[in-house]
């Protein structure tokens, strides 16, 4: 029996087998971002080491989760990407990523943040009952992450990058405004007034977004 084997006949000890191991589940969930070369995936998890990313890589093209795919001309490099079964995880990574996230406060000593963080942040603190019906793209500009959210009929999609036609583009001035807002520490009319962010679009937007965005 193989090591990464429970040899019990159980559909979580078979999620475990293929998922379970270190790095495996953050893997994921940069690639729920869009296909990623492996500069990409490393640069998003500077701690690992290259030959553990390419093992975990391996296993999940093994396992059907992933596949990897070159790019035309003139780009010339091969990407991974996740199947159609490596999404059907999405939904337990966002319960994993916001029962983990009762722990969070402050950032311990050598934890980054990275862009695959905040998206995921996104995805966790969505609360799609508050946007049954709702159609809206956001672009969201944070200092040197830049973030576009696709809300259609109330279904979500993540993605780093610009948005390219936003109903409502929110910026970050100073301090931490995103954060506040999903928090509700402070209020959209008390971060504008204080010119910790700036919007552009249809202001009635952001109001919407602190219903659906929320800690």
């Amino acid at each position: 029996m193989a090591s990464r084997e429970y040899g019990q006949f159980c559909g979580l000890a078979r999620a475990m087998e293929m998922v379970g191991e270190r790095w495996t589940m953050l893997i994921i969930r940069n690639l729920l971002t869009g296909a990623q070369r492996f500069t990409d995936l490393h640069k998003g998890l500077p701690s690992i080491p290259t030959n553990i990313l390419s093992a975990r890589l391996r296993q999940l093209e093994e396992t059907g989760l992933a596949t990897r795919r070159a790019l035309p001309h003139p780009e010339r490099a091969v990407v991974y990407e996740l199947t159609d079964y490596g999404r059907d995880l999405e939904p337990a990574l966002i319960a994993l990523g916001r029962w983990g996230a009762r722990t969070l406060s402050e950032p311990r000593p050598g934890e980054i943040i990275t862009a695959e963080s905040i998206a995921m942040s996104f995805r966790t603190t969505y609360r799609p009952e508050a946007a049954r019906g709702v159609t809206a793209g956001y672009e969201i500009r944070m200092g040197d992450f830049t973030f576009r959210l696709q809300i259609t009929d109330g279904e979500l999609a993540v993605g780093i990058g610009p948005h390219p036609a936003p109903d409502l583009i929110v910026e970050r001035l100073a301090g931490f405004p995103v954060r506040e807002l999903m928090s509700g520490d402070k209020t959209p009319d008390e971060l504008l007034r204080t010119g910790s962010m700036r919007v552009e679009g249809d202001p009635t937007l952001l109001g919407r977004f602190t219903e659906m965005f929320r800690f």
